[in-house]
């Protein structure tokens, strides 16, 4: 149980008794629950807001919720690694931008268009009711975090916030990660094997296009990497179920 207590110190500002794991790496085991458990609350945020009959705002509401119960750590992530992947010309720049706590011009339109994105994405699938794809998104998220940690190396070879779980993750922490999060989306759709199919693949798109670039950009992952690919990946699966909404 030390493992989902550091999961949900490491992915909530929730005040969590207890002792930490004694390995990081551990508490890759619990991120699809703490997924499920941050994605119910940020459905329920925007199906309480939808009673106002009033899409956008509840679509605001999903989102305000997100950064209020991450501290934003993700959303820093992404913009981190934006201003790093782009504003940097070798290896080593790119790791000290990312690590400069100021957002730069790159950090900042890359969470403009990604919140801009979100939010339309999150108007269609409230105003459709949608919302367990809100929560689908939020948890496959997480389970990318988990692929990432396990396959790729950490990029800072003098350590950094995430090494322990990098360094100590390996293939057990995903499959065991899948499987979990498998069974819990089947759940999430009622059984509906295209839904749930078309939800990790969209995750799967999010996991290679982020293992792909950082690969390229830095030679493997650091926390900025994991938040951003989290961000990502929630996008890319919530369009995926207004696409299957709109087209099926």
């Amino acid at each position: 149980m030390r493992g989902l207590v550091t999961a949900l110190r490491t992915l909530t500002v929730l005040p969590v008794p207890g002792k930490e794991a004694e390995h990081f790496s551990s508490a890759l085991f619990w991120f699809p629950l703490v997924g499920l458990f941050l994605g119910l609350l940020q459905a329920g945020a925007g199906y309480v807001a939808m009673l106002s009959g009033w899409p956008e705002l509840a679509a605001a509401m999903v989102l305000f919720s997100g950064v209020l119960l991450t501290r934003g750590m993700h959303a820093d992530g992404f913009a981190d690694m934006a201003d790093g992947f782009f504003g940097g010309r070798d290896v080593e720049t790119r790791l000290r931008i990312m690590k400069d706590p100021s957002v730069g011009s790159f950090g900042a339109i890359g969470l403009i268009l990604l919140f801009l994105f979100k939010s339309i994405v999150l108007v269609k699938l409230l105003a459709i009711g949608l919302y367990p794809w809100i929560v689908s998104g939020v948890l496959l998220a997480r389970l990318v975090q988990v692929a990432l940690a396990s396959m790729l190396p950490y990029a800072r070879r003098e350590g950094g916030t995430a090494a322990g779980f990098v360094d100590g993750a390996g293939i057990q922490h995903f499959v065991a990660a899948f499987l979990v999060s498998f069974v819990i989306l089947l759940f999430l759709m009622n059984g509906a094997i295209v839904s749930s199919g078309i939800g990790l693949s969209a995750a799967i798109v999010g996991a290679v296009m982020t293992s792909l670039l950082t690969m390229k950009k830095i030679g493997g992952v650091t926390g900025d990497v994991l938040g951003a690919s989290s961000e990502l990946t929630e996008m890319l699966v919530w369009m995926s179920g207004v696409f299957l909404a709109m087209y099926s």
